[in-house]
């Protein structure tokens, strides 16, 4: 089992600024893929950003060269700074792990909301 706790999420106006974090525990050993997905009111899930254990990254078209996705592994963490934030970027934003074994298993934490004003 994985656990995953996202922190930083909150209100911030268009054009600022906010840097999300996940703290992962449990058997993080198994996961290959670690990333941020976002879902907004009425709307699907969605990719924001991935990054592999290689730290090969994978970005949204609608985020890239606006978002950065990090990882620290000594500490367990995922972080996704997000810069010239716009308010369709307004989402519950969670954090992800993924295994790769028979098949894709995913791990997922409870979210965080970001609202973006205008």
């Amino acid at each position: 089992q994985v656990q995953l706790v996202e922190s930083g999420g909150g209100l911030v106006q268009a054009g600022g600024s906010l840097r999300l974090s996940c703290a992962a525990s449990g058997n993080i050993r198994s996961i290959q893929t670690m990333g941020w997905y976002r879902q907004a009111a009425g709307k699907q899930r969605e990719l924001v950003a991935t990054i592999t254990n290689g730290d090969v990254t994978n970005y949204a078209g609608s985020v890239k060269g606006r978002f950065t996705i990090s990882r620290d592994n000594a500490k367990n963490m995922v972080y996704l700074q997000m810069n010239s934030l716009k308010p369709e970027d307004t989402a519950v934003y969670y954090c992800n792990a993924a295994k790769f074994s028979v098949a894709r298993y995913d791990y997922w934490g409870q979210g965080t909301q970001v609202t973006v004003s205008s």
